[in-house]
């Protein structure tokens, strides 16, 4: 067997020719120097680019398929110019699609990634970027060909935020390529979402005020007494500003009243740290109610919100305790919003608000988060929940004592201690 057939380079038509055994290589006349030589069991061959006298193999078949190989064929010839010596093996990926599809499979393995960050790459890759990207050629990914093909098409159907985290994704995927050594040069090696747009990304506004609070806190004592567990999931978040994904795993376990501390797991928060949020006297009892009514419900299980499968809320149900609460209103983040922004008003350092909200600040007030402001975020707590007493929260937790009602937010300076005049409530987490 020593033919060499002359053809038209395919994927289907490297496969017609493996069926025929007199057939070893193929060559296309449009392509000179390039060919495809089998190997013995006919599922598989190599390309070689030919010099002279000499084969240098530079992929194999069918991991780099014709169409592929055609498309880097232009850089294996000058490298192979460039240096003689060195075999120019060209990478498995030619296409943007096929390092996004690489890409996508390894997030999806990534067990150090959420369920819902996965959810939203994997969504972000099969409608925008496979459709607009999925046959450029990597040799042919420079800022004019994004530009064309995704962020202007792009920018007029989604939101500028979304087509920046589109943008950061496919700079990701580039870079963990080219890391590993899986493409040569990484062609978005410098580029920014700025190169694209000038146009600013503005914060989504709240729809909720402080001033809107007293209503909201109404209607969510009216539902406490119909249904504690949805009242319950909004009362943790605007308590405490947490996030609704972090809020509605929250496990018994996890909330000790006797030590006075909700313990956030980096599992379940967004930024994969740890959180520990002190838990005011209002809290204690408020978690207390609400245990035993989920007693005297028959559920003694490990969830503060369970489902009827016996896990935590699922992340929909989650979404539609908001849609019934919010009433097209407001939303679970704006609770949170709403919280962050009222501490400011009642004069909470800005950083003891981040501290609360576990954004990440940095190494530096990082280590001052863990060894110095413990005490301070259980004061803004405490400075909060005592407002929150004075528009109608003390019905719901119905605490003795609770610290006098404060009808309206007043601007205080940032030195301003806050303090609690109630005593302190401890309790067993297995009170009954």
């Amino acid at each position: 067997m020593s033919a060499t057939r002359a053809v038209k380079f395919s994927d289907a038509e490297v496969r017609r020719q493996a069926a025929d055994l007199g057939v070893r290589d193929l060559r296309d006349p449009r392509h000179p120097g390039l060919y495809l030589r089998f190997w013995s069991d006919r599922t598989r061959a190599t390309w070689h680019l030919v010099r002279g006298k000499r084969w240098v193999p530079v992929a194999r078949w069918p991991e780099l398929g014709a169409a592929a190989v055609l498309a880097e064929l232009p850089a294996l010839r000058q490298r192979l110019l460039r240096d003689p010596a060195t075999a120019p093996v060209a990478s498995s990926m030619a296409t943007v699609g096929q390092l996004l599809d690489w890409f996508g499979d390894r997030m999806r393995r990534d067990r150090s990634l959420s369920t819902k960050r996965k959810a939203g790459a994997r969504s972000a890759i099969a409608q925008h970027l496979k459709p607009r990207l999925d046959d450029l050629a990597l040799a042919d990914v420079t800022s004019d060909a994004l530009d064309k093909q995704l962020m202007w098409p792009a920018q007029a159907e989604v939101s500028l935020s979304y087509l920046r985290q589109m943008f950061a994704l496919l700079l990701t995927a580039f870079k963990q390529a080219k890391r590993l050594g899986l493409i040569d040069s990484d062609p978005m090696a410098g580029m920014r979402f700025s190169d694209f747009t000038k146009a600013k990304i503005l914060p989504k506004a709240s729809r909720l005020r402080s001033v809107h609070l007293p209503d909201v806190m109404q209607q969510l004592a009216q539902a406490f007494d119909e249904t504690p567990a949805k009242a319950m999931l909004a009362l943790m978040m605007l308590a405490h500003g947490t996030r609704i994904g972090e809020t509605r795993k929250a496990r018994w376990s996890e909330v000790s009243v006797t030590a006075g501390e909700w313990f956030i797991p980096a599992a379940n928060a967004k930024t994969r740290t740890e959180h520990r949020l002190p838990l005011t006297g209002q809290i204690c009892a408020l978690l207390t109610r609400y245990r035993s009514i989920q007693q005297a419900e028959g559920y003694d299980g490990v969830y503060l919100f369970p489902s009827r499968r016996g896990g935590c809320l699922s992340e929909g149900q989650g979404s539609a305790v908001f849609t019934e609460l919010g009433r097209g209103e407001w939303t679970s983040h704006d609770l949170r919003k709403v919280s962050r922004s009222t501490w400011t008003d009642l004069g909470i350092d800005g950083h003891i608000g981040e501290m609360l909200l576990n954004h990440s600040l940095g190494k530096i007030a990082s280590t001052y988060i863990h060894t110095q402001a413990m005490q301070q975020r259980r004061a803004a707590l405490e400075k909060w929940h005592a407002w929150l007493d004075g528009i109608g929260f003390g019905r719901i937790h119905g605490l003795s004592g609770a610290l006098s009602e404060i009808p309206q937010i007043q601007a205080q300076t940032a030195e301003d201690q806050a303090s609690s005049s109630h005593p302190e409530f401890v309790t067993s987490e297995d009170s009954k």
